[in-house]
């Protein structure tokens, strides 16, 4: 069985339980994703398969991109995906895999690029106090001191200093499946998941003591 789908994230609500509490999730539409390749051990060194998920323009798709994917149908996704599984054997080039491959209450990881924030101080990206504001301070947002004096004369790795935030990619684990609902391809976890709304996501069911 796959162990993993890719998916869209479509934003954020609540669901009520019986005694009236609310739990947070996330809706996200996961699949249908098709096999558009195998890899095996044989050949490639490793068992997966491939999987594609939400159809390309046709005025947007390449020769190469047609070519290839004249093996697995002629569509053209728009994203791809590589998961492991134990049998390759067990999956046709072509087939539709959709969230049934999910339980509720599975445990989760979702993978995504988070939201970028371009570039930013020490204050918002490492949450640094700041100087006095008072007036004649020219201390205010700056980050300070950043080196060492006479050992070990440099600045020591890690130092949080101003840069790019955000746009990278996160992965949170240990996440629940609260509700699933197959006729329209969605899934509803609990909590929060990385990347903006329509941002695509990977979902992976993790195994027991991961």
């Amino acid at each position: 069985m796959a162990k993993g789908l890719i998916g869209k994230k479509l934003g954020c609500t609540q669901l009520f339980k019986p005694d009236g509490g609310t739990i947070p999730v996330t809706v996200i539409q996961a699949g249908p994703c098709r096999v558009t390749a195998k890899r095996t051990k044989e050949k490639e060194g490793y068992d997966a398969i491939q999987l594609g998920f939400e159809v390309k323009k046709p005025v947007r798709v390449r020769k190469p991109e047609q070519g290839e994917a004249k093996k697995s149908g002629g569509t053209v996704f728009r994203r791809k995906k590589e998961f492991k599984v134990e049998d390759p054997g067990a999956y046709q080039v072509g087939q539709d895999l959709s969230v049934a491959i999910f339980a509720e209450g599975d445990r989760v990881k979702v993978t995504g690029r988070s939201i970028g924030k371009g570039f930013q101080g020490v204050i918002k990206r490492f949450h640094h106090h700041g100087g006095p504001e008072s007036h004649g301070s020219m201390f205010n947002r700056a980050p300070g001191s950043i080196g060492c004096s006479a050992y070990p004369s440099r600045v020591i790795k890690g130092r949080g200093l101003p840069g790019h935030m955000g746009n990278r990619q996160v992965t949170t684990r240990n996440l629940v499946v609260i509700k699933i609902r197959p006729e329209d391809n969605l899934l509803l976890i609990k909590g929060a998941v990385p990347g903006p709304r329509s941002g695509f996501v990977w979902i992976e069911k993790l195994e027991q003591g991961n």
